[in-house]
Formats: C-alpha cells, structure tokens, sequence
C-alpha cells in the first residue's frame, strides 16, 4: 500500500513563495517517477514538474519553469515544490503523484494567491 501526505499550501500574495511537500510511504521501492499537478474548479488536472524517483531528472510544465523546482530527499521519501515568483493563476489544488507500475495520489493542498 502506498500513502502520499501533501503539506505546505496555503494563502501568498503575488510574487511571494511557499514550499510544498510530499511525503510517501508504503511501496516507494516500485515508483518510477513523482509528480506535481494542479486543478482549478471546472478544469482537468494538469501536469506541473516531476522527478525520477533515483536519477533526478526533472521536467517542467511552461509556464513553471524557472519559477519553480522539484527536488527530492531520498532518505526521507519525500519530494519538495519550491515555488517562487507566484502569479494569482497558480492558485489551484496541487496534488502529489507517483507512478510505477500503479498512479498514486495525495489528497491535495490548497495553493491560493492574491493580487
């Protein structure tokens, strides 16, 4: 079984930052990948970064990139969303994801950004 706990959400104002956090548990040997995503009310989930789970390679959404970073603590199973430069179209629900032979997911944080 597999446990994704997101934290770190919350409310900014533009421009500021917030760290988001994913901690896994379970059967993290079998991952190939985690992931980021969003979703706004009315829309459909859509990809954000992710992260091989052992080489470190990274890929990033657009409209992300070189606002935010993923990054990964291997001894602590948890993977990290930097986000800097926040813009009010970045609020949304980010949730969590790892892939292996299964989709996993967390339960979601709130990001909200004021103008």
């Amino acid at each position: 079984q597999v446990q994704l706990v997101e934290s770190g959400g919350g409310l900014v104002q533009a421009g500021g930052s917030l760290r988001l956090s994913c901690a896994a548990s379970g059967r993290t040997f079998s991952f190939n990948r985690m992931a980021w995503f969003r979703q706004t009310p009315g829309k459909e989930r859509e990809f954000v970064a992710h992260i091989s789970w052992n080489g470190g390679y990274t890929y990033y959404e657009d409209s992300v990139k070189g606002r935010f970073t993923i990054s990964r603590n291997s001894a602590k199973n948890t993977v990290y969303l930097q986000m800097s430069s926040l813009k009010p179209e970045d609020t949304a629900v980010y949730y969590c994801n790892a892939r292996g032979p299964d989709d996993y997911w967390g339960q979601g944080t709130q990001v909200t950004v004021s103008s």
